[in-house]
């Protein structure tokens, strides 16, 4: 129901925000400079670039003394909506914001001041650029969707956790908004022209998530991390399509978050049905013996285009789900949950999917991409040592590729890393996925860029195939694999030693392998890296450092003999 709009200052029980506070630049009106915009008050198409600039300008000045005043206002554990109705796109001259010339010209005799709506983007950078508030994606059903308008939501960060909503439409609105606190609503604040719902869904709810985007344009997704994410139905329900989902885990995760997951699926919304397919874990699992359970399931249980995969697992889990949403009625979307450090910063972020053959691994798959990924942080708490440090082999390769301040930073905390200090944790991760996500929106299909992040991996591919799926985790080869690549780079004279003393250190330090196993021998590995994917034309192309610290090339290019010598310095025969 619309409010009653008011233009006083806040009292006790009601508050008024006037948007439309937002003032006309004075050098539009200073009739000393009429020229300026042909005395007009609105930006039109004959308008030059420094009347869009004057209300920029003008913009940030109102809006930001907005937020500073409705923060201070706000109770503790009040909540703020603020619906926005204003243009969409950053362009006032587009043709959807023509209507603001006409109206502009009807309305010049009859007003004084005239708002000038900010695009979407602009609001949401300005809200969250202040240290009052932080941002938080709120959920909106199918039903609810309206592609002509978007919110965000924003959290006061202190003193009072809030939530502001911004919402951008065609629709013509002076611009004014009017806060009011409903007697019987502990400190909640509630602003709207329509009714608004409570999205809280108890305390762990009120972590706000960081969001690492990975833009492939159209299939561009988030990546969520946080502490207490799967406490937050609204972030898993907004990314499911359809009534029906299939949860694909294993023996080890089902019985730790399996139940917490459905909930969050289903909690609030009746009309979704989840089913479930609980696989044996390990890596030596990952054939397509084990996938074809999830395809049996998923047409007993007669899934339909419409269905939702979810990966709620490691590395394996996530790589199989999406193999079999990728090929499953020949596409269906997927959610990745990871719970391991290395599905967390590498395998569920970027749209590898796949199984090994027996010849090699992950020659079998596809690149496709997951609707969103939900780093829970929690997870990690029942996550084994061995598995844990398994991980930190992917986080120290982002550091010698390509983030050498990174590389820097583990140095210092790994320590940390090796306690599960959480905010040393969430630091590393978010680190990696930026990473990660910014190399995948560059080359999404391994290319060229992308097979950079595939550092050790060729070396360690080969220990993982040679010696035995399963019997070294996958971080603990790519660990040793990367000791052999820096030794190869260190060879053909492309770093120096101070580069390899320090890999081996960190790697040390986070108790995982620097050698392969004594059962490796060089003929195993020049026979398996033979088959591997980046072999092309016969040649095997290498991830090789080279230079500074966090540089690094993709190459077939090298002298043959520093591969040899390098194979031959770790391997008894």
């Amino acid at each position: 129901m619309e409010q009653i709009l008011s233009m006083e200052g806040g009292s006790e029980e009601q508050s008024h925000a006037n948007y439309s506070k937002i003032q006309v630049p004075p050098e539009l009106i200073d009739k000393a400079n009429p020229l300026l915009n042909k005395g007009r008050i609105f930006i039109s198409k004959t308008s030059p670039p420094t009347v869009t600039d004057s209300y920029s300008t003008q913009f940030r000045k109102d809006f930001s003394l907005f937020l500073k005043l409705r923060s201070i206002e706000l109770a503790p554990e009040g909540r703020m909506v603020l619906t926005l109705r204003g243009r969409r796109t950053a362009d006032p001259t587009d043709e959807s914001c023509v209507l603001w010339d006409y109206l502009g010209q009807a309305f010049q005799e009859l007003v004084t001041e005239l708002p000038n709506p900010r695009p979407e983007s602009e609001t949401r950078s300005m809200a969250c650029s202040t240290n009052a508030f932080s941002l938080y994606l709120s959920s909106k059903s199918a039903s609810d969707f309206n592609p002509n308008s978007s919110d965000l939501f924003l959290r006061v960060n202190k003193p009072a956790k809030v939530s502001l909503r911004g919402s951008s439409s065609g629709e013509f609105n002076p611009g004014r908004v009017a806060l009011s606190r409903p007697s019987g609503l502990r400190g909640r604040i509630c602003a709207n022209a329509t009714q608004v719902m409570d999205q809280s869904v108890g305390e762990k709810s009120s972590k706000v998530p960081t969001i690492v985007e990975v833009d492939l344009g159209t299939r561009s997704y988030p990546i969520y991390i946080g502490s207490g994410l799967l406490n937050q139905p609204e972030l898993l329900q907004k990314h499911v399509h359809g009534k029906k989902v299939l949860v694909v885990t294993n023996t080890t995760i089902a019985p730790l978050y399996l139940d917490k997951v459905i909930d969050a699926l289903t909690k609030g919304n009746p009309n979704v049905s989840v089913e479930t397919v609980i696989l044996p874990d390990g890596e030596k699992y990952k054939n397509m013996e084990t996938l074809m359970k999830v395809f049996d399931k998923a047409i007993e249980s007669r899934l339909d285009r419409k269905c939702t995969f979810v990966a709620l697992g490691g590395g394996v889990i996530g790589d199989m789900c999406g193999f079999a949403a990728a090929a499953f009625l020949r596409g269906v979307n997927f959610i990745q949950i990871p719970t391991t450090v290395m599905a967390q910063v590498d395998s569920s972020v970027g749209g590898k999917t796949g199984i090994n053959h027996p010849l090699g691994k992950n020659l079998i798959g596809a690149f496709y991409q997951p609707q969103c990924v939900l780093v829970d942080t929690d997870t990690l708490d029942t996550l084994p040592d061995r598995e844990l440090a398994s991980g930190l082999a992917e986080v120290i390769k982002y550091g010698l590729i390509r983030d050498a301040e990174f590389f820097e930073w583990q140095e210092k905390n790994m320590e940390k890393l090796m306690a599960r200090d959480p905010d040393a944790f969430a630091y590393a991760i978010k680190r990696s996925c930026e990473n990660k996500a910014e190399v995948v929106s560059l080359d999404e299909k391994e290319s060229g860029l992308r097979a950079t992040l595939n550092l050790g991996h060729t070396f360690g591919h080969a220990i993982e195939t040679g010696f035995g799926y399963g019997e070294w985790l996958h971080g603990e080869a790519v660990a040793a694999g990367t000791v052999m690549a820096v030794d190869m780079s260190y060879r053909l004279g492309w770093i120096d030693s101070s580069i390899v003393k320090r890999v081996n250190d960190i790697l040390v330090r986070a108790k995982l392998p620097t050698a392969p196993p004594e059962i490796m021998t060089v003929e195993m590995f020049k026979s398996v890296m033979a088959v591997d994917k980046k072999v092309a034309d016969g040649l095997l192309r290498l991830i090789l450092l080279k230079g500074p610290l966090g540089n690094c090339v993709f190459t077939g290019e090298y002298d043959r003999k520093a591969l040899d010598d390098t194979l031959k310095a770790f391997c008894k025969s």
